[in-house]
């Protein structure tokens, strides 16, 4: 597994938690990254991504103002920062890499991503 996510876990409403995804592969480093999710029976859904460089990111519109990514291309992690959780943010977490960041219409598609690690789990009590 080249991408590993954690810092998944069980939070009640309004708390906050960090995301980490360490890629083991130098060939990630500088590669835009995305981090996306999947609630049981639903489809793996976009959260929000940063470019290569880190100075452009991207948020679905439901955690605008809640959560923020951010990279650290030297130590090869990228972060998500999730704060003011709501019961509709459990799922589990998953970080993607690729080569270039594609938008259709403004929306960050899973399927333009070929790079995926083992999710983490973050389950939101109300």
């Amino acid at each position: 597994v080249q991408l590993q996510a954690s810092g998944g876990g069980l939070v009640q409403t309004g708390g906050s938690l960090t995301l980490s995804c360490a890629a083991s592969t130098q060939t990630f480093s500088n590669y835009p990254k995305a981090w996306f999710h999947q609630a049981p029976g639903k489809e793996r859904e976009f959260v929000a991504a940063i470019s290569g460089s880190g100075n452009i990111t991207y948020y679905t519109n439901s955690v605008k103002g809640r959560f923020a990514i951010s990279r650290d291309n030297a130590k090869n992690m990228v972060y998500l920062q999730m704060n003011n959780l709501k019961p509709e943010d459990t799922a589990v977490y998953y970080c993607a890499a690729e080569k270039r960041l594609i938008r259709r219409d403004g929306v960050v598609s899973a399927t333009d991503f070929g790079n995926w690690g083992r999710g983490t789990q973050v389950t939101v009590s109300s």
